[in-house]
């Protein structure tokens, strides 16, 4: 008799918003020992795949966004592929191709990176638009249509996407429409001085290029933990909070073009994990406001002149958050045990 090795599907699990916030923190505890001095965008990377979306890590190169992926998708217990994106990288390179086989005289489809759980799509702008372009559908319906036929891609699926500043050279800018796509934006940042010795030091104590990291989880239990998301409380007045901001993105005098209504669906889902690694079944102001830039600015464009005053839409959508006024909400029901 041949053992089921079917990974346990999320109602398997049952988890509570406690519960899926427990696990959470602890794939984000094992995480930690291998990228250092970074709480803040593994945080904010950990939030993203808590709420079901895409994450786009924008920065120069060298400051650790493929290790995050990678030990991301080791802690989850994640199927991993990664994809350098060139100049001269394909579209079927991403998707797969059918091809001939002539040992059956038949048309077989092969499937490329992209059927994977975890994409690390490495400096995604680094390609031409028309092959950014074939991760859309893969992103927006976890599907991808190839030769009329359409297949689905394994649940969960996250892509990780890596992104050069702008002004890098040999880059391309993503379109508006692919950037709506992802659920928020990360920037890594450099070390402190202090972080960077620490950095340096736990590399010399463990004698080896990479740290080893435990696998917490497989694709089963993360799927149990967004269900547990969608438990979490979203008082009337906090939506309406959310619509606040993201109809000041509209209005603002900065911005040439606001947030999609998808950048409230963002903020909302992203405000709903961040209570969930809060240990809450319900959202606060706080969560939403916590969250508010990482999940509008890439989705804003902002009037041309900012350019050479050097005023970014980090900036801008901080401002808005402190200018609308926040609801007083309080909990309506206890912590879900």
């Amino acid at each position: 008799m041949t053992e089921d090795r079917t990974p346990p599907t999320a109602a398997a699990y049952g988890m509570t918003p406690r519960e899926a916030g427990e696990r959470a923190a602890a794939v984000l505890a094992e995480v930690r020992t291998a990228v250092v001095g970074k709480p803040r965008p593994l945080g904010m990377v950990m939030l993203g795949i808590l709420a079901g979306g895409h994450v786009l890590i924008e920065d120069l190169p060298g400051l650790g966004k493929t290790l995050l992926a990678r030990s991301f998708a080791t802690a989850l217990g994640l199927d991993f592929r990664r994809i350098q994106f060139t100049p001269d990288l394909l579209p079927s390179d991403v998707t797969g191709a059918p091809f001939y086989d002539q040992r059956t005289a038949d048309m077989v489809f092969r499937p490329g990176p992209v059927f994977t759980h975890l994409l690390l799509a490495d400096e995604i702008n680094r390609t031409p638009p028309k092959t950014q372009a074939s991760l859309l559908e893969a992103m927006a319906e976890s599907q991808v249509s190839i030769d009329g036929s359409t297949r689905p891609l394994p649940d969960p699926f996250v892509v990780i996407a890596t992104a050069n500043p702008i002004e890098y050279e040999g880059t391309y800018s993503l379109p508006e429409a692919q950037l709506d796509r992802f659920l928020l934006r990360v920037r890594m940042g450099y070390l402190t001085p202090e972080q960077e010795t620490g950095m340096l030091r736990a590399r010399v104590a463990r004698a080896a290029p990479e740290a080893v990291l435990r696998t917490l989880g497989n694709p089963g239990e993360l799927m149990a933990m967004r269900a547990a998301v969608e438990q979490v409380e979203v008082d009337d007045d906090l939506l309406a909070y959310v619509v606040a901001l993201v109809g000041a993105t509209r209005a603002h005098q900065h911005i040439q073009v606001g947030a999609s209504p998808r950048g409230g669906l963002a903020l909302v889902q992203l405000a709903r994990a961040r209570a969930v690694l809060d240990l809450r079944d319900y959202v606060t102001p706080e969560d939403v406001k916590d969250v508010a830039v990482a999940a509008l600015a890439h989705r804003v464009t902002l009037k041309p002149e900012l350019w050479v005053r050097q005023i970014d839409a980090d900036d801008v959508v901080a401002e808005i958050v402190r200018s609308v006024a926040a609801p007083q909400t309080l909990p309506r029901s206890p912590v879900a045990s």
